[in-house]
């Protein structure tokens, strides 16, 4: 952040653009009576008098004039437009912006010394509906396209603060920190600063300074500066620097981050920041952090709240709580890029992020060189936070669903998939390079591309039990198709919510189909092949049975996914984590916050230490994602009434063949148990649900084949 200064947050009045006003309303002495109140930040739609518009709508503010000294620069900032805006100031244009999540500055120099009685901010914010789903103009992300929001929503307005701010003559526009190396012995932070000088040559003083433990650290340099931008680089070492490790490895120890530019001995302008120490690499689609392996498990996260500018800030601090409260490694921050109180609650919470540029499905050829400078914007606003691991480019960058009414199953088989595409070689390349100027990251350019005979591929989005077959066809097609298995980003099913008023319950079963699908995200044909709803009594029978199914199948697709620890999967994000308006999604948890049943299943899941039973096969196996071994650990696994026991020595970040227990015939209650006296008694238990999915198809699909080191001593006991 900069410097402080003046929020112009009340006073504003808004109007709908019709005819000539957008010409006439940028005028200082214009009347303004009668225009609706708005809030700022904000969406227009969060305004009852805009509650259903497209805009555009027309923004003033009328604020005082305070005095500016002659050694003294004005700056106005926008923290976010979305997604077009036009401004004024006193009549006078000051320029344009695109782009929704980036700041846009504007120099007033001149007219806070015009001696005007009052000053007025004429602001134009436009967020079109885009004409061809298949071919967008804006990089909006979900918020323009999505199976996961109300598609009737409009984003458009100021929905980030507008702040006034003073400098001296020289201003530190930009900056740009990465951490560049963290070894035990050595920090490097790689500082990126644009300094603009209205007048050189002028000779510039810089000061850093390091805070965190051990104490301030102090850095300062001399620079000439010529006329205008300049971008200079700067290299900030620490011996033994304190680093920063996930949750589930070690401490999250930060450091605030202040850089001052002076000139003549005094502080002209200055930032801080908040960062840290650590390393992150990918080798394949195995995650490394400060040279540690780790088996990334995690989830989705879309938008928290669809209006996000009005979302309270400990409610978005909030929902990164609840991710490590359900032992989730990783966030995916889905198609957009979120607010600033949800990276800082990371950092501090230690999860990892994956960020998204907002590029979901598909776009048209305008839209290359906004993406790529807005992906460039990405790395400078996020790049100095720790939790941020990974940069992606876009999401399925392949047509999309033209409306909710369209079969997900019928656009996700298209060829455009496999097939050479604008948007997966010249779109998305162009992307890629942008994001790859931050060379302390893994880039995924874009997610969900499958390797076919024209390219590798990438992460995968498998909806086995959803769009494809059934939850228990995933493993067997995975151990056909290996490449498949690298790292899968998504997978999971839909679930009615607890917070289901909006669904009118009441009318059951005669609810209004269409408009659930429309406006609330239900794909009902999907339900029909695993929960039809007609087989079901009641309202509150049937929910019951929607979240029974995705708990069931979280459970055992997290499960394979964990069979296959680095042979060859390196991680998985179920889809998705909490939803951002009241809808029937894949989310574990409702728009109020309210836990499905696949929320404890996730949770269960992705726990460090986790006997699994595949209950195809009987094969037993335990993961450990600890960085300790745990010598004498028991395992004890009842099927029904009959039980088998097995012991031995449990390694260190690892996954152990134990044996193989004898699952019969129309077994309906599975409960392997582990204990050992440092993690107390674990137990993963398999319900009917889950049960009745899979033994069907015992012996058809065999992962037994997947030992990675027999667990020491191991010893059947027999049944009783």
């Amino acid at each position: 952040m900069t410097d402080g200064g003046l929020e112009l947050g009340g006073g504003w009045v808004a109007r709908e653009a019709e005819g000539d006003l957008h010409q006439r309303f940028v005028e200082a002495d214009f009347d303004d009576a009668g225009w609706e109140p708005i809030t700022v930040p904000g969406h227009w739609r969060s305004t009852a008098a805009f509650a259903a518009s497209d805009g555009p709508v027309l923004y003033r503010r009328r604020f005082p004039p305070t005095p500016l000294p002659e050694s003294r620069r004005r700056f106005l900032t926008f923290e976010g437009f979305f997604y077009y805006g036009d401004v004024w100031l006193d009549g006078g244009y000051l320029g344009t912006t695109e782009g929704y999540f980036a700041p846009h500055t504007f120099e007033i120099t001149d007219a806070a010394r015009s001696g005007v009685d009052e000053h007025v901010l004429a602001v134009e914010v436009a967020c079109p509906k885009e004409g061809d789903p298949h071919a967008k103009r804006m990089i909006t992300g979900v918020f323009s396209h999505w199976d996961g929001l109300d598609p009737d929503w409009n984003p458009g307005g100021l929905w980030r603060p507008v702040r006034l701010s003073d400098t001296g003559p020289v201003r530190l526009s930009g900056l740009r920190c990465l951490c560049v190396e963290a070894t035990e012995d050595r920090g490097r932070l790689l500082l990126s600063l644009t300094v603009d000088a209205p007048a050189g040559p002028v000779p510039v003083h810089l000061r850093a300074r390091l805070t965190g433990p051990g104490g301030p650290l102090d850095f300062e340099q001399d620079q000439t500066l010529a006329t205008g931008e300049n971008r200079l680089s700067w290299t900030l070492e620490v011996d033994r620097p304190a680093r920063w490790w996930p949750w589930r490895y070690g401490p999250q120890p930060l450091y605030d981050l202040e850089v001052a530019v002076e000139t003549g001995g005094v502080r002209s302008d200055g930032r801080r920041l908040r960062t840290a120490f650590r390393e992150v690499r990918k080798d394949g689609w195995r995650f490394h952090v400060n040279g540690e392996r780790l088996f990334v498990m995690g989830s989705n996260q879309g938008p928290a709240a669809m209006a996000l500018g009005a979302a309270e800030p400990a409610a978005l601090a909030a929902d990164v709580t609840r991710a490590v409260g359900a032992n989730l490694d990783m966030l995916r921050i889905h198609g957009h890029v979120t607010r600033p109180e949800v990276y800082a609650a990371a950092d501090e919470a230690g999860l990892l992020l994956w960020q998204d540029v907002p590029l979901q499905w598909g776009y048209g050829r305008g839209a290359r060189r906004p993406a790529a400078a807005q992906a460039r914007a990405l790395v400078d606003l996020l790049g100095h936070h720790p939790s941020v691991v990974v940069w992606c480019g876009h999401n399925e960058p392949y047509p999309g669903p033209a409306d909710a009414a369209e079969k997900p199953a019928k656009w996700r088989s298209r060829a455009s998939i496999l097939l050479p595409s604008w948007n997966k070689d010249v779109l998305d390349r162009s992307v890629g390079r942008a994001l790859r100027s931050d060379p302390t990251r893994p880039v995924v350019v874009h997610s969900g591309v499958p390797p076919g005979p024209l390219r590798d591929g990438t992460d995968s989005h498998l909806y086995f039990g959803w769009y494809l077959g059934g939850m228990a066809d995933m493993a067997g097609v995975l151990r056909r198709w290996p490449r498949l298995a690298r790292f899968v980003s998504e997978f999971g099913a839909q679930a009615v919510p607890e917070a289901a008023a909006f669904m009118e319950p009441e009318r059951w079963p005669d609810l209004d189909w269409e408009r659930l699908a429309a406006r609330h995200n239900l794909q009902k044909q999907h339900f029909e092949r695993f929960v039809p709803p007609d087989e079901f009594a009641t309202f509150d029978d049937w929910r019951a049975a929607t979240q029974a199914y995705q708990a069931a199948l979280i459970q055992l697709q997290a499960e394979d996914l964990r069979r296959l620890r680095y042979r060859p999967t390196g991680g998985f994000l179920q889809f998705s984590f909490a939803d951002g308006h009241p809808g029937v999604t894949w989310s574990v948890l409702d728009h109020e916050r309210l836990p499905k049943a696949g929320h404890a299943a996730l949770a269960a899941a992705c726990r460090s230490v986790l006997p699994m039973v595949d209950p195809r096969t009987g094969h037993v196996h335990v993961a450990n994602e600890r960085r300790r071994p745990f010598p004498g650990a028991e395992i004890e696994v009842r099927v029904g009434d009959d039980a088998w026991g097995f012991g031995g020595d449990l390694a260190a970040d690892s996954l152990a063949y134990v044996g193989r227990v004898d699952l019969g015939n129309g077994a309906r209650s599975v409960v392997a148990t582990l204990r050992h006296d440092d993690l107390g008694t674990v137990v993963n238990s398999y319900g009917a649900v889950l049960l009745g999915a899979v033994l069907p198809d015992a012996g058809l699909v065999d992962t037994g084949l997947l030992d990675t080191g027999l667990l020491n001593a191991g010893r059947p006991a027999g049944g009783s």
